[in-house]
């Protein structure tokens, strides 16, 4: 590749690191949502999280690149078991992606270090910060729905010359429940408000382990810090991703074929976390596959306003049911910008295992406020990017609603209603 001599329509004598911004600005100006992968640390699991997202994206039926941005540790293509190579694209200079799914390309810097694929890439930072740039000008990308960008860990060169480079691009952040991580996820936070990306939202990987053998959920890094530090931070959280060892073993065999396994709860949370990941999107106005600009349905679904979200609230008699399962209706109060803008008593379908976290998620509630329910209902809802409160006082649901949106809900203990 070659960014000196490659053109999208651009001639003359500008400067060279000018050209090659308007030839970046142009080349992918015609995808309409990027967004860079990111984590504080490392060992999280965030390239997983971005070759498991462009895989159950592109299931959606939307148009796909995955680019692999970390020049040390490219993961991705051994992840997805690529064998391909990059080839010679359709303009001078320019270089083809290497096709994965009918409509998902994926990029790495891996291919280009030749046969010896375990030699050490050992770059200054303004080596790497050209080779990045370079690498994303002389990409020839198809019209794309979405780019997923994976960056490695911390708040170095790369992810700074992504933002850089890509103005446009949001941020996902990935962290594990434990403060260690979290810590550096706050770093994260501030950098991407230092640099002025908006920040899609935060993942929270590794959030318990389903015991094979008994069925009991443990936490084994603790649990909800990273929808904690996301509700601290007003930032959007996606959801929570559970251990599977079977993840392990995909990644090993470069095969994404869990996404496929339906009753797999990783696969369910995952695939919750990309339909909110296009929610969180087409809030943004940003088009589904093949929609206009304006639309934003998503699924069946109405995304929220951008700032808006919904808390959902059991109720009989007018107040709070202590008896999550069996209220006779559910409040379900929209707000936005900290404030209460309207209110939807809603009956929920009969109580059934696992249908009233999967109903109360398709009413578009992010927020669920109780008196006490059992811990798979919790798991589900979390996994769902449900934030969940326990142990709430038997008062009206715009009031609990009031509580919560100023701080100053009390809440007791989690009484479970079984």
């Amino acid at each position: 590749m070659n960014a000196q001599n490659s053109s999208c329509g651009l001639s003359g004598h500008e400067d060279p690191h000018k050209k090659q911004d308007l030839e970046i600005r142009e080349c992918l100006g015609h995808i309409r949502n990027k967004i860079l992968v990111m984590s504080g640390k490392g060992g999280v699991g965030k390239s997983s999280v971005a070759a498991y997202l462009s895989v159950s994206l592109a299931k959606r039926g939307f148009k796909v690149g995955l680019m692999d941005v970390d020049l040390h540790g490219p993961s991705i293509p051994r992840m997805l078991g690529l064998r391909g190579t990059i080839g010679p694209g359709s303009k001078d200079g320019k270089a083809s992606p290497v096709p994965y799914l009918p409509n998902l390309d994926v990029i790495s810097i891996e291919p280009l270090m030749g046969e010896d694929r375990d030699r050490a890439t050992i770059w200054r930072g303004p080596l790497k910060i050209g080779v990045i740039r370079q690498f994303i000008a002389d990409i020839e990308w198809r019209d794309l729905d979405f780019l997923i960008i994976d960056s490695p860990p911390g708040t170095g060169d790369e992810p700074l010359t992504v933002a850089q480079t890509i103005p446009d691009a949001r941020a996902l952040i990935v962290t594990t429940p434990q403060e260690i991580s979290l810590a550096d996820v706050r770093k994260s936070i501030n950098f991407c408000r230092n640099v002025n990306m908006k920040i899609l939202g935060i993942v929270e990987n590794m959030s318990g382990f389903k015991c094979p053998h008994c069925g009991e959920a443990i936490e084994l890094f603790k649990s909800d810090g990273g929808m904690l530090t996301a509700k601290k931070e007003g930032i959007a959280f996606l959801g929570s991703l559970p251990l599977d060892p079977l993840v392990v073993q995909s990644g090993d065999s470069g095969s994404m074929a869990i996404l496929d396994d339906e009753s797999s709860p990783f696969t369910r949370a995952f695939m919750d976390m990309a339909a909110r990941v296009v929610r969180e999107v087409e809030g943004d106005g940003a088009a589904g596959p093949g929609g206009s600009e304006n639309s934003r349905e998503v699924g069946g679904e109405v995304a929220p306003e951008p700032g808006s979200r919904i808390l959902a609230v059991p109720v009989s008699d007018g107040k709070l049911c202590s008896h999550f399962g069996h209220c006779d209706q559910f409040a379900f109060i929209m707000t936005k910008d900290g404030k209460i803008t309207g209110s939807e008593m809603r009956t929920p379908p009969p109580h059934e295992p696992g249908v009233l976290p999967q109903w109360i998620s398709d009413q578009g509630a992010s927020v669920v406020i109780c008196g006490g329910l059992g811990d798979r209902a919790k798991q589900l809802l979390v996994e769902k990017g449900i934030e969940v409160i326990t142990g709430a006082p038997m008062d009206a649901p715009e009031s609990l609603a009031n509580q919560y949106l100023s701080d100053t809900l009390i809440t007791g203990d989690n009484v479970c209603d079984h």
